[in-house]
């Protein structure tokens, strides 16, 4: 007999986006013992020795050292750790010319949480039954928006403006402001830059942009920089983070190397980190702080900012390198796919126009030669409008080897080609 849940209950038992398709995934890999399978889906940071090392070398320190019992033994302030707290303040006002301090900063497990708390904090019903929106300007965008709110039907996202260089089989998303509209209906702004997942990167002018329709209602933005510089700054395109008094500027660890310790770090104003800090008291006290604690010695120290750049960045950076010659090499000059540019992030996403199947069935099909790639449709959350475009594309990790990629492209181009073709015949 299944549990009696409530509306809530009901919300958060289902799984949503990608995790559904992991389940999938996971099942697919555990049924076929025997039979080798290239995978092009994880979301998981590859394990880079340098970056081992250095949380290695950082949890060392913090075992020999006297407030190694403070940290792990006793509770913290919900707000985070004051030493990672003061090494992003720190590091921030110096980098970027800022005027933060502590009372602008927020440590969250994982910056998945922190869009829990914004979601349902500044989106959903308010007191006297208005249902605030939570805008997602621009889509495709990451999956996991899609569970955030307890009130669904608060989400509600943009179709975007396709930039298209049909010779070069290139594409890109853009933010259409013709269309776009943030109003007093509006709780919240919220996109990822660089994009999970595909890459994508708003200028910041688009940015600014958004910021400012959303700043006559006093709305914050939540830019989700989980890929943007400084850690990880896996950025392969010039960019720099943008604040504003309506910005919240939110981060991860876990693409730099932390995943397993959920850090999120937001940067704002006061009176929104006040909200989130509060939101935070009361669902889960503070996050974890042996993570935050070698985090703010690896801030501190400079040593993670630079082993973003000299380690982490070029590591991916010639993944995609290597999915863009491998596609440009397999898949025929004929057919009309286009690969999204390549600006930053962990993935690799292709837009196969007119595609005579779903994303779902060619997902399938890919299967049965040994490769798992996932299907763009669970990444427009909140998109609510028809829309073929979103059955057409897949996504693809630059987690793999070289040569898995170069083989699973290689299947991937052979069936897609046949499945144009079958088409045709009929």
């Amino acid at each position: 007999m299944n549990p009696a849940l409530t509306q809530f209950g009901d919300c958060m038992s289902h799984l949503t986006g990608v995790r559904a398709i992991m389940k999938d995934i996971k099942e697919t890999l555990q049924a076929g013992i025997g039979q080798e399978y290239i995978n092009l889906s994880p979301g998981n940071p590859v394990i880079l020795p340098e970056v081992e090392q250095l949380w290695r070398n950082y949890t060392e320190e913090l075992l020999a050292s006297s407030n190694y019992g403070n940290v792990v033994c006793r509770y913290g302030d919900s707000q985070g750790y004051e030493p990672l707290i003061e090494a992003v303040e720190k590091d921030f006002n110096r980098r970027y010319g800022l005027n933060l301090t502590h009372r602008n900063i927020l440590i969250t497990p994982g910056s998945q949480t922190l869009y829990f708390f914004a979601a349902n904090a500044f989106g959903g019903y308010t007191a006297g039954g208005q249902l605030k929106q939570i805008i997602l300007p621009l889509s495709p965008d990451y999956t996991g928006y899609g569970g955030l709110t307890l009130t669904p039907e608060a989400l509600f996202a943009y179709k975007p403006a396709l930039d298209i260089d049909a010779a070069a089989h290139r594409f890109k998303y853009r933010p259409d402001f013709s269309k776009l509209k943030i109003t007093e209906d509006t709780g919240c702004v919220l996109f990822s830059r660089p994009c999970n997942p595909t890459g994508n990167v708003l200028t910041d002018d688009e940015v600014k942009k958004i910021a400012d329709l959303a700043a006559p209602y006093d709305v914050p933005v939540l830019i989700d920089s989980a890929y943007a510089p400084p850690f990880p700054a896996l950025n392969f395109t010039e960019m720099t983070p943008v604040f504003g008094e309506n910005i919240l500027h939110c981060m991860s660890l876990s693409k730099a190397g932390l995943p397993g310790e959920r850090i999120g770090i937001a940067i704002g104003d006061e009176k929104w980190i006040h909200v989130l800090e509060c939101f935070q008291t009361n669902m889960c006290i503070h996050s974890s702080r042996y993570g935050q604690a070698i985090a703010a010695r690896a801030i501190e120290s400079g040593t993670l900012a630079e082993i973003a750049t000299t380690v982490i960045r070029p590591y991916y950076q010639k993944k995609f390198d290597v999915v863009e010659s491998s596609i440009e090499q397999a898949m025929p000059k004929d057919l009309p796919w286009f690969l999204h540019r390549g600006e930053g992030a962990i993935f690799a996403w292709l837009w196969f126009q007119d595609l005579p199947i779903t994303d779902w069935e060619l997902y399938q099909q890919l299967k049965q030669v040994g490769v798992i790639v996932v299907p763009g449709s669970s990444f427009f959350p909140g998109l609510r409008e028809e829309w073929s475009h979103k059955q057409q594309c897949i996504r693809i990790s630059l987690t793999a080897t070289d040569q898995e990629i170069e083989i699973g492209i290689q299947r991937l181009a052979k069936v897609v080609e046949l499945v144009y073709q079958k088409a045709i015949a009929y």
